[in-house]
């Protein structure tokens, strides 16, 4: 992988990486973490999903293995219980699409240097064997509600390799290709009121620049003071029952719930 690049061989996968696929003129891409064996367990629009209300829920249809033929895949495993996360084999994660792998502990530098979000973060991965448990956990359990913005499949990935999630009164946190779309936008009109400062078109776009990759640096996972290690199986009982809060930026608070087994 490279400094513009992170294309990899299927070759050189191993069980626990956090694999993605460019999808629709490169507008969006889709995650997910192979778990070897040519398999690769993702989270897909299959399930329950909360629109975002915008032309998005139009155009990132993506999220999901490519049907072009009538015939299904021998040997993905069809979506059970409607919860959106799905088992599927290496080429119709891709969907014909490039295999990238995704960068866990990257320098500042090289973070900033990634102009498009969703590639990379500065966060710790955790080792191998905790995210292929994570991933396989969640295939059984699910992951929550879809949501481009709140939870989609990048933070389906990143929380298998990190365990960390954002937590923001109950729902969980953007991702860096979501902050990528709305970065964007938000930098131009941030930046707007410095035309009282300067006129010149290369100012702007430089401040706009500026605005935009501080706002990736400080929403990414691994920069963030609002994220909270919470484990898989913890994860998926209190998700369901609306049971994380939060009472200030880090801490949050998990209800008491039954006794451990012993």
């Amino acid at each position: 992988m490279g400094l513009l690049s992170n294309r990899v061989d299927k070759e050189s996968l191993k069980p626990g990486d956090h694999i993605y696929s460019w999808r629709t003129a490169y507008i969006y891409s889709h995650h997910g973490i192979y778990v070897g064996n040519n398999e690769v367990i993702h989270f897909t629009r299959h399930g329950q999903e909360v629109g975002t209300g915008t032309v998005l829920d139009l155009l990132l249809v993506s999220s999901g293995p490519a049907r072009r033929h009538q015939v299904p895949c021998p040997t993905c495993t069809p979506p059970e219980g409607g919860h959106g996360v799905v088992s599927s084999c290496l080429n119709c994660f891709l969907a014909g699409g490039i295999l990238y792998r995704f960068e866990y502990s990257v320098s500042s530098a090289l973070f900033l240097a990634k102009a498009r979000g969703g590639t990379c973060t500065l966060a710790v991965s955790d080792p191998n064997e905790i995210v292929v448990h994570r991933a396989t956990y969640l295939l059984n359990n699910g992951f929550g509600c879809y949501n481009v913005f709140k939870n989609n499949c990048e933070d389906f990935a990143i929380y298998c390799k990190t365990g960390l999630l954002v937590i923001d009164q109950g729902t969980i946190g953007r991702s860096g290709q979501a902050v990528s779309i709305i970065g964007g936008p938000l930098a131009a009109v941030l930046s707007t009121p410095l035309r009282l400062v300067t006129t010149n078109i290369y100012g702007m776009a430089a401040t706009a620049v500026g605005v935009y990759c501080a706002s990736r640096f400080a929403a990414d996972i691994g920069m963030r003071k609002d994220v909270a290690k919470v484990e898989v199986e913890d994860l998926t009982r209190r998700l369901a029952t609306g049971l994380i809060q939060v009472i200030e930026p880090g801490t949050i608070i998990l209800p008491p719930g039954p006794p451990p087994d012993h």
